[in-house]
This record gives C-alpha cells, structure tokens and sequence, in this order.
C-alpha cells in the first residue's frame, strides 16, 4: 500500500510533469516554469527551484530540496536514503546523487542487497558537471566541487574539493562578481 501511495503522491505527478515540460528549451523561463510545477509534488515545496530538461528523480518522499536550488539538464537523484540540498545549491549538468549502495553477498553484488545513507549539499555550494556523489557524503555550505569528481566522505565549508576520489584542493574565497 506505501508503493501505491508513493507512486500517486509523488513519483507519477513529477514523473508527468517533466513529460510534458521536456519539450521547452532550457531558458530562464522555462527552467523556472518546470521547476514551479515539480516543487508542487515535493517535499516542502521547495521556493524558485530551476529544473533543466531530463532530470531524474527517484525516492522523492525522502529528498529535500531548499529555496533556489537548480538543478541543471541530466541530474540523477536517488533520494531513497534521504538527500538534503539546502538553499542556493547549484547543480551542473550531469551530475549523479545516490544515497544508496550495493552489498555484496556470496562474493556477488546480484543478491548482496541496497544500503542507505543519507547526502548532504549545504548551503551554496555549487557542484560542477559530471560530479557523482555518493551515499554517506556530507558536503560543507559553500563548497566547489571541480567536475568529473567522485565526492565520497565528509568535508569542511568553503572548500574547492576535486578528483578521483575528490580531496581538498585549497580553501574558497569569495569573489563577488560586478
């Protein structure tokens, strides 16, 4: 019966939303537009979300988004573990969020089963494209995650962070722009 539930409380509503929603161009306008109508179905009703096109979003009853988040084209969520994003967190194309992960069992992943952790982006971070982020992450407010970095344990606040797996770079500084 949750199944069900889940299925009509969020998962077809947004599911239908970026359907019908995927044929506009990724501008200012529609990015907002789509963003409007899919906080509807999430929880908290997240204020001026930005969606690109071909966002995907699983376990939406345990994904939190803050106010003025966007998440450009491409991005993959599994909120099935429970994903946090706070306020004013941009997320680049293509970028992967996963909360869960595999077992093994018998020298196999097939049978070994999901385990869950939670993801947290705090507040302001941006996170550059083609960034995966695993289960467990605890990223800092203010952070940079360079692209094609593989985010995996708990760091600071306004950091650079990048590679494979990612590190500390060297501490952020602002740089306000005219």
């Amino acid at each position: 019966m949750n199944q069900i539930k889940y299925q009509f409380r969020y998962y077809l509503p947004v599911w239908f939303l970026l359907l019908i929603t995927g044929w506009l161009p990724d501008n200012k306008f529609s990015i907002r537009i789509r963003g409007y109508l899919v906080a509807l179905f999430l929880p908290g009703h997240p204020k001026r979300l930005e969606l690109g096109r071909d966002v995907t979003l699983l376990g939406i009853n345990n994904l939190f988004i803050g106010d003025n988040v966007y998440l450009a084209k491409g991005t993959w969520i599994n909120g099935k573990g429970k994903v946090v994003i706070e306020d004013e967190v941009i997320i680049a194309p293509y970028v992967i969020v996963v909360s869960t992960s595999h077992g093994f069992k018998d020298g196999s992943v097939r049978y070994g089963g999901t385990h869950f952790s939670p993801v947290l982006i705090s507040k302001g971070t941006w996170v550059a494209a083609h960034c995966t982020i695993s289960s467990g992450t605890i990223i800092g407010p203010g952070c940079m995650i360079g692209a094609n970095s593989f985010v995996s344990g708990k760091f600071g606040s306004n950091l650079f962070i990048g590679g494979v797996p990612a590190r500390v770079i060297k501490e952020r500084a602002d740089n306000p722009g005219i």
